[in-house]
């Protein structure tokens, strides 16, 4: 079985299942309260609104809501497999289980692109709402939007990497589900320190926290620069996925 087999068979599973709904959550309850409580200082000569709105909703969201949401998809990915001795049934067929858990992983790598895409069309609907309600008429900044989201996304992946390598070392979901929030709980703290780049739950937040810098200083050197940043975050990436791709399935092998 080719892995884009493999792949398609996980898509299956996953649509068949209740975590689409929980992609919307995070995004609408972070985009309307931010814009909602900023909107309120707005006047006609406001400048810069767009991007202030950005801030605002954003840097809750990529320190807490986002890693919370995805730490559930984690769970709730690998809790397909789990029930049921779900698992045995899938390594007796004839596909590496290397495939399986990298598959398993796109599919979460999906789920944390939907969300962003999500948070960026419906932060955008929210601030041409609220740029209406007020009578701002600041043009939509569309690439300062995406970048920053792309942003987001490659940022979470180290962060990724160890929640889901978390989710396959400990196969409870009450321990796997606590380790992980331990882990992104201290993210605001580790941002703030010059070693944040040795901490990757904390990338994606201070990615925006750089963005504030940015803006309330006009433009700014913001701090965010890919060295140490870059190498630390592939290296992570790269063997924390190893460990999940090679411990998938082990325990109940052995």
């Amino acid at each position: 079985m080719s892995f884009l087999e493999v792949l398609k068979i996980e898509f299956l599973k996953v649509k068949r299942g209740k975590m689409i709904p929980l992609i919307f959550v995070a995004p609408l309850l972070v985009v309307v309260s931010g814009v909602a409580n900023l909107q309120s200082y707005f006047s006609p000569e406001y400048t810069n609104a767009w991007a202030a709105m950005f801030i605002q909703s954003a840097l809750v969201y990529a320190y807490y809501l986002l890693p919370f949401s995805m730490i559930v998809v984690c769970v709730m990915i690998a809790g397909r497999e789990t029930g049921n001795n779900g698992i045995l049934k899938m390594l007796a067929l004839p596909v590496s289980r290397y495939a399986l858990s990298t598959a398993k992983f796109c599919i979460l790598l999906f789920y944390l692109l939907m969300e962003i895409v999500v948070f960026l069309v419906v932060f955008v609907i929210t601030g041409l709402f609220a740029m209406n309600n007020t009578g701002l008429t600041e043009t939509l900044p569309i690439m300062y939007l995406l970048k920053w989201c792309v942003g987001l996304f490659l940022t979470m992946l180290p962060s990724m990497a160890i929640m889901w390598a978390v989710t396959i070392l400990f196969d409870k979901p009450l321990l796997s589900v606590g380790l992980n929030l331990f882990l992104v709980v201290p993210s605001v703290l580790a941002a703030n320190t010059p070693l944040w780049f040795v901490y990757p739950y904390c990338y994606s937040g201070y990615l925006v926290s750089c963005s504030l810098h940015a803006f309330t200083t006009k433009g700014v050197s913001a701090g965010f620069t890919l060295f140490p940043f870059l190498p630390c975050a592939i290296l992570f990436f790269v063997l924390v996925l190893t460990v999940a791709i090679t411990r998938f399935g082990k325990k109940k092998m052995s």
